[in-house]
């Protein structure tokens, strides 16, 4: 299906941040994964290491991504791509919810710290 309505999109929660997947196998996207983060104030990312590309598109706010341990704040319009292979971590280290728009590949897992994989729904 070539449109997805805002009402359509499949709301996920993991580790404190809301994902509003968008674009998946399941809304019927065959290549590409799009979701919305909604990732609340003061709070701190889980790093895990990424299996795609992820571009990663500020909306509202400002968050701290950090990308093989090189970290950046980012505003609303800033860009960040973070390669396959690559830990990251995504925080929001001040007093307002921000918002980003991610997009990567379907298939994408990562590894948590502790080893464990996870294939989230909204990257299939």
């Amino acid at each position: 299906m070539p449109f997805v309505a805002a009402r359509e999109a499949v709301v996920h929660d993991m580790h404190g941040v809301r994902f509003v997947s968008h674009a998946a196998s399941a809304l019927g996207s065959k290549e590409l994964c799009a979701w919305r983060c909604e990732v609340p104030a003061g709070s701190g990312g889980q790093p895990h290491t990424i299996s795609r590309e992820e571009v990663f598109l500020i909306l509202s706010g400002t968050l701290e991504l950090t990308i093989d341990g090189a970290s950046r704040l980012l505003g609303e319009g800033d860009v960040a791509i973070a390669p396959a292979g690559s830990l990251l971590a995504v925080a929001n280290p001040t007093e307002e919810p921000a918002g980003m728009w991610v997009t990567t590949s379907v298939g994408l897992t990562a590894i948590l710290p502790d080893g464990s994989r996870i294939s989230p729904p909204w990257a299939s």
